[in-house]
């Protein structure tokens, strides 16, 4: 991205520059103790995340749904959870690549996605540090935003988990570092692009980051045409690979999740989870009592607060703020999630970006000091009251709820020891597997024959199912994060956020199952209904556009008809979607 009068623009002064500031100064004791104070501010948070993510290092259940992915790719059946069958389950797509890489290197995709996560967030950490000195011209800081997150429990956990939240949480600060170091480059907007195969929740930031660059470098149509290029060179490519392979526009966990929807009650219910327990508002009040315009002039320059940093450093500033909050207002718009914390950590960080680090005044200092303190007691004594449990809102404590599962502090290879109903369940499909006989499981319900040799399936906890069943198998889930049916029914009432839909046992006998077989809870008739329905409309194209030959046309038929794909549902009931479906 070129500008119109980019040398003249204020940011590539050379005293905007950390290392250029080092370099005018003379050396002497006092700015040798700031040197160090420097480095400081943004490496010990860094290490200190690093060691509390270790301590409380552990892999998600969800985690193990992104390893069943990379291991088909690896053993030549595609981006796929179950082969023969074209889904995307993966949510954050580099995530799933990055694995890949890890896998075909050599490394055990479950190690690589645990500490793989934990170095990136620690990379973010150190980013973000750096990123928020150079916001203030590399003066002598002390630390602030990171000392809230650094006391919350969540943050500790999701430094691993195996999910993509490293990741996130790298991206995040290398964007937002780039964009304040190198605005209009086209690395930068290469890199800021890239936030909707992070996650595709983070195009929010993608969109606010390059409207930022845009106000920095007021570039010229040409070079505006250039960064918006390259920007959405990638993710572009990507969605046409997505809409022609899977036939759909978005990762099927979106479709079974209803981003579209709105659910703005069980959101707020999942924000005061997070905020009520942790006593936000105590930081919040002295991280605004820091960035507020003062008499003295608090730390921003001497017409106080963040109105004296100037634009060229007030538009970085603002825009990781105006992305959080549009984060957290997607995320509450949705209903939140099932897990404690995470989806509204991505948001705190963009919000606590500017201030990460600030400048050493008497203000920020007594800030610094008044947060350390409540990061103190949030790390020592404040805690969600379902500890190692599902609360009653149907959001979990997910790290204590595998401690307790597997029986082990440090649960990165799930036994499930301590929940012999799942362990029960995992030999039942082992032992299926030994016997060579084809065979359909429905969970603790009775086996019946299956249409395909080897072994099929279904199972609410998804990573635990892909996990036991062998590559040649099929792990279903009645959720529908990974099986397109389940995933395109409409949702069932009362369910958990994320969890709130579930295919009756009737549709999986009739698209998996053998005429005659009927798993305990399937009626005859519902069968018979839910097998017409399946050869009949929306579900007939469906089933071709997932399960189908990948030819050409069925590619290009597959973009085409995408859209209308992704927005497709049907009943629930198999007598009902039979009359809808088929007239």
């Amino acid at each position: 991205m070129t500008s119109t009068h980019s040398p003249a623009h204020p940011s590539y002064a050379p005293h905007s520059s950390y290392s250029s500031y080092r370099r005018a100064r003379p050396p002497s004791p006092s700015s040798a103790w700031a040197d160090r104070l420097r480095v400081a501010v943004w490496l010990v948070p860094a290490l200190l995340v690093a060691y509390a993510g270790f301590r409380r290092r552990w892999m998600s259940d969800d985690a193990y749904i992104y390893v069943r992915t990379v291991r088909q790719v690896l053993a030549g059946n595609g981006p796929v959870f179950n082969a023969g069958e074209r889904v995307e389950s993966s949510t954050g797509t580099l995530w799933q690549w990055l694995l890949v890489a890890a896998g075909a290197a050599g490394a055990d995709p479950a190690s690589a996605a645990v500490f793989g996560g934990l170095l990136l967030t620690a990379a973010g950490f150190a980013l973000a540090g750096i990123g928020a000195l150079r916001t203030y011209g590399g003066r002598a800081a002390v630390p602030l935003g990171s000392l809230v997150l650094l006391g919350l429990p969540p943050v500790w956990d999701f430094a691993t988990s195996g999910l993509e939240t490293g990741l996130v949480t790298c991206w995040i600060a290398g964007a937002w570092l780039a964009l304040t170091a190198r605005p209009g480059s086209l690395v930068t907007s290469m890199v800021i692009g890239l936030g909707p195969l992070v996650r595709p929740d983070l195009g929010l930031v993608t969109v606010v980051f390059l409207g930022a660059q845009w106000l920095l470098v007021r570039p010229s149509w040409r070079g505006a045409f250039a960064g918006a290029g390259v920007a959405g060179a990638l993710p572009a490519a990507y969605e046409i690979f997505r809409a022609g392979y899977y036939g759909h526009l978005v990762p099927l966990p979106a479709v079974t999740k209803e981003a579209s929807q709105s659910l703005w009650g069980r959101g707020l219910v999942y924000l005061g989870d997070f905020a009520h327990p942790y006593l936000l508002w105590v930081p919040a009040l002295f991280v605004a009592a820091a960035v507020l315009p003062s008499r003295a002039g608090s730390y921003g320059g001497s017409r106080g607060g963040l109105r004296g940093l100037g634009v060229v450093r007030l538009v970085p500033a603002l825009a990781p703020v105006v992305a959080g909050l549009l984060c957290w207002l997607y995320v509450v718009k949705v209903g939140g999630d099932f897990m404690h914390g995470r989806m509204l950590l991505p948001g705190l960080l963009l919000m606590l970006l500017p201030v990460f680090v600030v400048p050493v005044t008497r203000v920020g200092t007594l800030a610094a000091v008044g947060v350390g303190l409540w990061a103190v007691a949030c790390a020592g004594w404040l805690r969600i009251p379902y500890g190692g449990q599902i609360g009653s809102a149907g959001i979990a404590d997910e790290r204590g709820v595998y401690v307790r599962h597997n029986a082990d502090p440090h649960p990165v290879r799930h036994t499930f020891a301590g929940a012999p109903h799942h362990l029960e369940y995992a030999r039942k499909v082992w032992a299926a597997g030994r016997s060579g006989a084809p065979a359909l499981l429905f969970g603790k319900d009775a086996r019946v024959g299956a249409d395909r040799a080897g072994v099929t399936a279904s199972y609410v906890v998804l990573g635990l199912n892909g996990a036991v069943v062998p590559l040649d198998g099929v792990a279903l889930d009645p959720i529908g994060l990974a099986y397109p049916l389940a995933a395109h029914s409409e949702r069932v009432g009362a369910g958990r956020v994320g969890h709130d839909k579930h295919l009756p046992a009737a549709w999986l006998a009739a698209d998996r199952g053998v005429a005659g077989d009927l798993p305990d809870r399937a009626d005859a008739g519902e069968v018979g209904a839910a097998r017409r329905a399946l050869r009949c409309g929306g579900l007939a194209e469906l089933e071709s556009a997932v399960r189908g030959p990948l030819t050409v046309g069925r590619f290009l038929h597959n973009v085409t008809g995408a859209w209308e794909r992704t927005a497709f549902r049907f009943p629930n009931d198999p007598v009902r979607a039979e009359r809808e479906l088929c007239g």
